[in-house]
Formats: C-alpha cells, sequence, structure tokens
C-alpha cells in the first residue's frame, strides 16, 4: 500500500482524536495545532519559526509591516529623522505596559534592541551603523548613526526571525546564549508558562491591560485586537490524528497540514483550506561550511548539478504544480530583485555521474557527514528524506540523524565538529517575506561567525550587500542583485530547493484569519 493511501485511509476512519478539555463558553478558547512543538520561548535565541509564532501572540515592536509590505508605527506614536539622515527619533505610545503591569520603558527598548542586534542577521548589519543610542526622556529613544540607514523603519518592523521584540531591560540584559526565563510581553496574549508541557503544549490569555494602536489591522500592523479569551497550542505531531482532531472540532485550526490530506479536508464543508503567505515557502539545503567536507566551495559547487527541485517540492507539496514552483534561485520570484543569473546550475539537466565525478576532483574522500532530521516536523522531514537519498545516490558517507525537532534546533546551534555532536546538512525553509531583498535575507549572508547557523562566509556577497543597502536607484539594486545571485552561485551559502505555497486549515467557525503567519489577534469564533 502506498504512503498516501495508507495515510488518507487512516485519517478517514477517524483516528480517536486526543480529548481537550472544553472551556464553558467555546466561543472564548481557540485550540491551534503549530507545525511543531514550543522548544524555545526567547524569540533572539532561537530562530524558529515557531519562536516567531509564539512571540507574535506575547510580544510587540515598534514597526509593524502592512499586507503590502510597508512598515508603519506600531508601539511607536511616531518618529523623526534629523535632516542629515543620522538621528532617529523615537518614541513610545502613552499606556504601553507590560503583562506584570510594569510600564514599557526607553530602557526597555534600548536593551531589547541591543540583545536583538547582537543575534539577528539583519540587525547586525544597523548595529554596524549605529554610533549611540540611548533613552530620551520618559518615553523617547534616540539613536545616533554613523551613516545614513534608510532601512531602519523595515528592519524593525520585519515579521520574520528573529523578531526585534521589546521586552523587559532586565530580561533583555541577559546574553543571547541564555533563554529568557519567561515570556512578559506588551503584545495582545499574555504567555501561562505553568500551564505548559514540553512536547504537548503552550497556552495563553488575552492580555488585559494591552493598548492596541488606533487604525486598522493590516497583517503586523495596526490594532491587535484580541476578540479569544484563550489560545492553546496543542502539538500534534502524527498528522491523521491532527486530521481527525480538526475534523471533529477537538481543534479549530491545523497551521501546516501535509498535501496528502488536503483533498480530504476540502471535502469537509466545516473545515476551510488556503494559503497561508502569498509570498511562499521556500526549501533551503544548509551546509556546515565550517567542518569538512562542505567547508570545501567545490565541493559545495558539485551539489547543485544533483539537485532537482521537483523532487523535493513533490515530497513537500505533492503533486499539483498550482501549488510548488521549481527553478527557483536566490530571491523570491514574485520581487523586483528577481533574475536569472547563473540559474543553468539548477534548471540544467541533473546528471549523477557527473555530480560524482565533479565531488571526486573536489576533493571529496569519503568524510562521515551528518544530515540532521526532525522527524516531528513534517516539511523538513519530507525534504530530509529526498535530501538523504540524494547524498546516498551521490557516494557520501551519510549519517542520518532521525531526531525530534528540539533537538534538532538545539544541533544547528552547534559549531562543534561532527565527533562532538555536530552536524553537516540540514533541510529547512524560508518565507518570502524575508527574500524579498538582500538586506533582509539572512540564509544569503556570507559573515561567517556573525551568519545564520551553517557560519558561511563570502566577503564578496557581504561587500555587494552593503552596496544594495546604500542605493536608493532600483535599476542599480537589480543590476546589484544579479551579482550577489551569480556569487552565491560561486560559493554556496545554501543550496535553494523550490517554493510552495502552504496551506493552513481551520474550521469555518473561525473568522478574521489574516494572511503571513498564524497571529491570533482579529480573530472571532462562532459557537
Amino acid at each position: 500500500m502506498r504512503r498516501r493511501d495508507l495515510m488518507l485511509g487512516v485519517a478517514a476512519a477517524s483516528l480517536a482524536a486526543p480529548r481537550l478539555a472544553r472551556a464553558a463558553d467555546p466561543r472564548s478558547v481557540l485550540r491551534f495545532a503549530p507545525q511543531a512543538d514550543l522548544a524555545s520561548i526567547d524569540p533572539i535565541q532561537s530562530n524558529a519559526y515557531v519562536s516567531r509564532n509564539h512571540a507574535a501572540l506575547v510580544y510587540d515592536t515598534l514597526f509593524g509591516v502592512d499586507e503590502n509590505y510597508r512598515p508603519l508605527p506600531q508601539m511607536l506614536e511616531g518618529h523623526t529623522l534629523s535632516e542629515d539622515k543620522l538621528e532617529w527619533v523615537l518614541t513610545l505610545r502613552e499606556g504601553l505596559v507590560f503583562h506584570d503591569g510594569q510600564p514599557v520603558r526607553p530602557q526597555d527598548v534600548v536593551a531589547s534592541l541591543r540583545r536583538w542586534g547582537q543575534r539577528d542577521t539583519y540587525g547586525q548589519t544597523l548595529f554596524v551603523q549605529v554610533e549611540e543610542m540611548a533613552p530620551q526622556g520618559e518615553r523617547a529613544v534616540r539613536i545616533r548613526l554613523k551613516r545614513p540607514f534608510r532601512l531602519l523603519p523595515d528592519v524593525l518592523g520585519k515579521p520574520a526571525p528573529q523578531l526585534p521584540v521589546i521586552m523587559q531591560e532586565r530580561h533583555a540584559a541577559l546574553p543571547t546564549s541564555a533563554q529568557v526565563p519567561e515570556a512578559i510581553g506588551s503584545g495582545p496574549f499574555r504567555f501561562l508558562a505553568g500551564e505548559r508541557i514540553p512536547g504537548s503544549r503552550a497556552i495563553y490569555e488575552r492580555a488585559p491591560g494591552y493598548v492596541p494602536r488606533q487604525g486598522s489591522t493590516s497583517f503586523w500592523s495596526g490594532p491587535k485586537v484580541a476578540h479569544i479569551d484563550r489560545v492553546e497550542w496543542h502539538t500534534l505531531p502524527d498528522a491523521a490524528t491532527a486530521a481527525a482532531a480538526l475534523q471533529s472540532g477537538e481543534i479549530d485550526w491545523w497551521e501546516q497540514p501535509p498535501a496528502d490530506f488536503l483533498p480530504m479536508l476540502r471535502r469537509n464543508r466545516n473545515i476551510k483550506v488556503e494559503v497561508m503567505d502569498n509570498q511562499g515557502v521556500f526549501g533551503v539545503l544548509r551546509l556546515n561550511h565550517l567542518h569538512p567536507p562542505f567547508d570545501n566551495p567545490a565541493i559545495r559547487r558539485a551539489l547543485l548539478g544533483a539537485v532537482n527541485q521537483a523532487d523535493f517540492m513533490m515530497a513537500v507539496a505533492g503533486t499539483d504544480t498550482q501549488l510548488w514552483r521549481a527553478g527557483i534561485g536566490y530571491f523570491q520570484p514574485d520581487s523586483p530583485m528577481a533574475n536569472d543569473a547563473g540559474m543553468a546550475a539548477l534548471t540544467g539537466p541533473r546528471d549523477l555521474d557527473k555530480a560524482r565525478a565533479a565531488l571526486r576532483e573536489a576533493g571529496y574522500k569519503g568524510e562521515r557527514v551528518v544530515l540532521a532530521a526532525p522527524t516531528d516536523f513534517p516539511i523538513m522531514n519530507a525534504m530530509s528524506e529526498v535530501a538523504g537519498d540524494m547524498f546516498r545516490k551521490l557516494g557520501f558517507n551519510l549519517d542520518y540523524q532521525a531526531l525530534d525537532w528540539a533537538t534538532v534546533s538545539q544541533k544547528l546551534n552547534s559549531r562543534a565538529p561532527l565527533d562532538q555532536g555536530g552536524w553537516s546538512i540540514n533541510c529547512n525553509f524560508a518565507v518570502g517575506f524575508g527574500m524579498r531583498t538582500p538586506a533582509a535575507h539572512s540564509y544569503l549572508r556570507g559573515a561567517g561567525d556573525a551568519a545564520l547557523f551553517g557560519w558561511p562566509r563570502s566577503p564578496r556577497i557581504e561587500e555587494l550587500r552593503q552596496q544594495w543597502i546604500d542605493s536608493n536607484d532600483e535599476a542599480e539594486q537589480k543590476r546589484l542583485c544579479r551579482d550577489i545571485q551569480l556569487q552565491a552561485f560561486e560559493d554556496v551559502p545554501y543550496i535553494p530547493l523550490g517554493m510552495f505555497q502552504q496551506m493552513t486549515a481551520y474550521r469555518t467557525s473561525l473568522s478574521g484569519v489574516l494572511k503571513g503567519m498564524p497571529l491570533f489577534y482579529n480573530l472571532r469564533k462562532q459557537g
């Protein structure tokens, strides 16, 4: 029996869903099945999307982007920019309080941004230019720059990991190597740490002291009004169990149903299936540049001719080509910066024999490589299985480690060699927002030790990226992105695996579901 038929048969047989305690008023509680368990409550220490989604409930940011990705003031009443464009003054809205009742102060903002700027690759770009950042009065922060930085609102309002959230100074003062001990934000929901069960659930309740801004809600901006009293995240790694729970009403929202289950869910008139993020989701094959054999750029380049993006995308999104695209380079394909420079490396004929010969010529001598695959994260697990097969066919000495997501997440932060628990290969993904420009594209950085896990080093990519940031001319920016993509095919900071549309499924009793990522404000639930 095929895997697809087996899974659909199990789900259709109404596999017993977990019995979740019900509140007296079903409209007051929303039950959500996240993409993976919440392994870290610290959105600065972790770059996992599940930690980002957690932070979006609990915390808030100074700016927020609307559905057109324009940065707008969020926690801010407003801001001013000096005539020489070197001094920004950011003024907080009145009445902002943390969930423990303490006011949000400029000192909290300064400490939070400094901690975030140590970890986030986009934030690091800003802080290279920061000459001074200090509180100014009771509600303002003054940022003095060494040179103009036109993207400051963009970077402080980005919805991609790591979120530039504002936390209390006492937590923001912790080193990024230490996880914050508790999640106390000023966002629309409070995190109930006492009800968290790692590997099983995370619970949130509406924050009574939250002060929404005026205006209209648009994605990550505007009034984040919570209409639901309680949000429960229930970790359901088994897809058949999650499908049965959604159909029976035991859960209200399943973040990432696998493609195999979509036809069945669409047939249920009580369930709505739709695209979560119109910008798409992008498969990423990340290699560890610190250790052999992938410290050798020739070996990384040799892999390009073996990668068939369609294989990876079908594993994730099924055979419906309306749900995925191959022939994807290093930029979001519908963005102005997308281009075809160097794309023959991924779109030319796939030839395993030629790739094996290129690996031998590049100097691969049978070194062990570790592929860290999270079995409880369906998207990554599916891509990992395809990658594992490819590396075996290429003749790699593959150590395929099937682990849970929490363990993989910890492993990816380790720079240790393989004999000390390190890793070589990871299949991951990135959302389209972060791939529209080289400024926000964290996987495309070549900053070495300051880069995202994998730590690729490419001085040329960094030089071109800075030129793009400094430029105000779109034609020049497009030219620079062509040069960046050509250099990426030389240095291979990662290998693009294609683009897919991530579907989400929720019961029709929910309304006000926003696009882009799981957001729990603006939602209403009928009984």
